[in-house]
C-alpha cells in the first residue's frame, strides 16, 4: 500500500499545471476593439446669437408740472389709465387769471386810445410842417409821441397774450400720450409754478436697456454703424423673451450703444426699441433680449460630447476607412443652442466619433457603427 502513494500525488499536480497553462494562453488573447458611434456632418452657414438681460423702460417718461401757481381745484383723470396728448389732467383755480386777462385787455384799450390820438396828432403836425406852419421841433415831438404810443400798444398786446396764456395754463394738459402715474399733490393744495403734479410714461414703443459685454466689440461697432446709417442696412433686429418664458411677438431694433466702456462693469450700455401696441410689455419688467451677433460661413455643428482636449488643444476622433481612429485637431467657435461650432479642421466626408470616446488613441481599431444604425 505504501509503494503506490506517490502516484496519487502526481495526477492532481499534473492537472493543476495543465489548467494553469490554459489560463495563461487565454490571458494572452487580444481584447475586442471598443465600440464607438460615429456621425457625419455638413458644412453650413451659422448665425450666432447671444442673450442679454434687460429692463424695460418707457420710451418717454415725462414729468407733468404746473406752469402757473394757484389752488389745485380738480384732478380730471383716473390714475394709471392711458391718456391722449392734449387731454386735460388738472384744473388750477382760473379766477385770478381771468381777472388778469380783463385787466390786460383794459390796458390794451387804453393804449389803443393813446395810439389813435398820437396818430391823429402826427398826421396834423406833419401836414402843418409841410406848409411851414409849425417848426421842425414840434414835428419831431409829435413823431416821438406817435412812436411811443405805437410801442405802448404793442406792449399792451403782449400783456393780453401773456395773461391769456397763463389762463390757458390753469388747465394742465397731457404733453404726450401714455400711461399716467399717481398724483403727487392732492386737490385743494396751493401749488407753485413748476410743481410736479404727476408723470406720464409712453409705453408704445418701449425701450429695453441692456449691457453688451466688452468681448462683444463687433456687435458694438455694428450698432454704431447702424446709428450712422440712414438707409438701415446695418440695423440689428432683436427679439424678447418675457418673464413668463414666452416669446414676444413683435421684433425690435437695437438703435443705440454707448461710445465708451463702463470701467466698473466692463460693459457698454445699449438700447433696443420694441413696438408695444397692446401694452403687453410693462415698464420695469426684466426680460431676456436675443440678438444675432455674427455669421460664420462653412462651419460644422457638432455635439459638445464629440469634442476632446489633447496636448495641442481641441480635437476630434475620426474613423478611417479601415475602422481605425485618427486624431484630428480642430478650431472651435462658440456654442450655439447646445452644439459646438467647429470653424476648421473637418470635412463633410469625415466620420466623427460622437459616443465612446473614452481611452481612444490614434491608430486604435474600433467597432464603428453609424449613429443611424445604432441599436
Amino acid at each position: 500500500m505504501s509503494a503506490r502513494r506517490p502516484n496519487r500525488v502526481f495526477f492532481p499536480l499534473a492537472l493543476i499545471l495543465l489548467l494553469g497553462a490554459c489560463a495563461d494562453n487565454s490571458d494572452q488573447q487580444e481584447p475586442p476593439p471598443p465600440p464607438v458611434v460615429f456621425d457625419t456632418f455638413e458644412a453650413t452657414d451659422i448665425t450666432v446669437s447671444e442673450e442679454y438681460a434687460g429692463r424695460v423702460r418707457g420710451s418717454r417718461e415725462i414729468e407733468v408740472r404746473s406752469r402757473v401757481q394757484g389752488l389745485l381745484m380738480e384732478r380730471l383723470y383716473t390714475e394709471g389709465r392711458m391718456v391722449e396728448r392734449g387731454e386735460a389732467l388738472f384744473v388750477i383755480d382760473p379766477d385770478p387769471y381771468r381777472i388778469a386777462v380783463d385787466q390786460a385787455e383794459a390796458e390794451r384799450e387804453n393804449a389803443q386810445a393813446r395810439f389813435r390820438q398820437a396818430e391823429r396828432e402826427w398826421r396834423r403836425i406833419s401836414g402843418l410842417y409841410e406848409r411851414n406852419a409849425v417848426s421842425e421841433r414840434e414835428r419831431d415831438e409829435a413823431l416821438s409821441q406817435f412812436e411811443l404810443a405805437e410801442a405802448g400798444l404793442a406792449l399792451a398786446n403782449a400783456g393780453v397774450a401773456s395773461a391769456r396764456l397763463n389762463l390757458d395754463w390753469t388747465r394742465v394738459a397731457a404733453p404726450a400720450s401714455g400711461s399716467t402715474g399717481l398724483e403727487t399733490v392732492p386737490e385743494g393744495s396751493l401749488i407753485s409754478s413748476g410743481a410736479l403734479l404727476t408723470t406720464i410714461i409712453q409705453i408704445d414703443p418701449v425701450h429695453v436697456r441692456f449691457a453688451l459685454p466688452e468681448r462683444d466689440a463687433a456687435m458694438q461697432r455694428a450698432v454704431q454703424r447702424a446709428m450712422a446709417d440712414d438707409d438701415g442696412d446695418h440695423r440689428r433686429t432683436a427679439s424678447l423673451r418675457l418673464p413668463d418664458g414666452s416669446d414676444y411677438e413683435h421684433p425690435g431694433v437695437v438703435d443705440f450703444t454707448d461710445a465708451s466702456i463702463d470701467p466698473r462693469t466692463g460693459s457698454v450700455s445699449a438700447r433696443a426699441v420694441f413696438p408695444n401696441p397692446d401694452g403687453h410689455i410693462m415698464p420695469g419688467q426684466f426680460v431676456r433680449l436675443k440678438m444675432d451677433v455674427r455669421e460664420i460661413e462653412d462651419a460644422f455643428l457638432l455635439p459638445e460630447s464629440a469634442i476632446a482636449q489633447g496636448r495641442e488643444g481641441a480635437q476630434v476622433y475620426l474613423v478611417d476607412e479601415n475602422d481605425r481612429i485618427a486624431v484630428r485637431p480642430v478650431d472651435l467657435g462658440p456654442v450655439v443652442e447646445g452644439r459646438q461650432v467647429v470653424t476648421s479642421g473637418l470635412e463633410a466626408s469625415d466620420r466623427v466619433v460622437v459616443r465612446g470616446l473614452v481611452n481612444l488613441q490614434d491608430g486604435m481599431p474600433v467597432d464603428a457603427r453609424p449613429v443611424d444604425g445604432e441599436q
